[in-house]
């Protein structure tokens, strides 16, 4: 199904640090880019990435990888950013805002100026923020700019449950919204295996799991990537394959639904902020957001993780 704009398997990398090198890695591995851009403010860098991908690309699928600059970005389905300042040991998500929303304001005019038709997918942490920030920097429609969100940290709750319960993965439906960073949620009253139930799965299938502790499995979500980053000094593996599904759904225009950062209009009273919720993504970047029937306390949190990210919004006067 080909896309509305340009080459419809054409993406744009910006920033070639560790989560724009795996998640260009993740992209050249799976074949669904016919053409990868990357850019970055390090030419060298750049070009020293695409080299080595290419070399990759005779054992792949046929790709066209080149290190450019933003007028190469003509055409893409969609430009990932990851560039901006890296978070450091103990550092808050939020600690990086005002750095690289000047970062933001320097690289998303000349984005938009090239590529005026494509949608924009935001890596860069504090990624609600800087979602919103690259909305209004650019003027484009808020279905086109996406951020990556809550996809890694739902990830994270699921692979957790997973472990919890024995089972694969991929079978345990749960989802972390709000923001990326302390104050998101997890959704416990929605989660399911199977469809159902997290007690009634036990109860049907007879298992004896042990008294699952709700708020230790929540803390080791939120906190994997400081424990990740005290470790080994970043998280990009995990966040490249996410980048890599939320890519894939547009490219295939697939309508998946995925836990991303999106513009909330009348969400439970909620307006004016990007923030985190399971939401429909195909070739025209966020379908729909859709409304989780949250019991009293998750919605609680949520209102509260968004009027946190509301606040710093002010701050910034975007």
């Amino acid at each position: 199904m080909k896309a509305a704009h340009g080459n419809p398997r054409k993406v744009g990398i910006i920033g070639c640090g560790n989560v724009g090198a795996t998640f260009a890695y993740a992209l050249t591995l799976s074949g669904l880019a016919s053409e990868i851009v990357l850019i970055d403010a390090n030419e060298k860098k750049a070009q020293g990435e695409a080299a080595d991908l290419n070399h990759a690309v005779p054992l792949l699928q046929p790709t066209r990888i080149t290190a450019g600059g933003y007028a190469d970005l003509a055409g893409a389905a969609v430009t990932v950013i990851t560039a901006g300042s890296a978070q450091r040991p103990g550092e808050t998500r939020l600690d990086l805002l005002q750095r690289n929303v000047t970062i933001f304001q320097s690289i998303i005019p000349r984005v938009v100026e090239s590529n005026p038709d494509g949608i924009l997918l935001i890596a860069t942490n504090p990624v609600d923020i800087l979602s919103y920030a690259a909305w209004k920097i650019s003027g484009l429609p808020h279905e086109r700019v996406i951020g990556s969100g809550t996809v890694l940290d739902t990830a994270r709750f699921r692979h957790l449950l997973s472990q919890a319960y024995e089972v694969d993965p991929r079978s345990v439906h749960a989802y972390i919204i709000g923001e990326h960073g302390d104050s998101e949620v997890p959704v416990w009253s929605l989660a399911n295996i199977a469809g159902m139930r997290l007690d009634e799965y036990c109860k049907a299938n007879h298992r004896k799991v042990p008294a699952l502790d709700r708020e230790a499995i929540f803390h080791a979500t939120r906190d994997a990537a400081y424990e990740i980053i005290e470790a080994k000094g970043a998280t990009y593996y995990a966040i490249g394959a996410g980048l890599l599904r939320i890519v894939e759904s547009i490219l295939r225009d697939q309508g998946t639904v995925l836990s991303v950062s999106n513009y909330i209009e009348q969400y439970y009273d909620i307006s004016d902020v990007y923030i985190s919720l399971p939401c429909i993504i195909d070739r025209h970047g966020i379908a729909q957001s859709l409304c989780l029937s949250l019991d009293a306390g998750e919605l609680m949190a949520f209102r509260d993780s968004a009027n946190l990210m509301k606040t710093y919004l002010e701050q910034l006067a975007l």
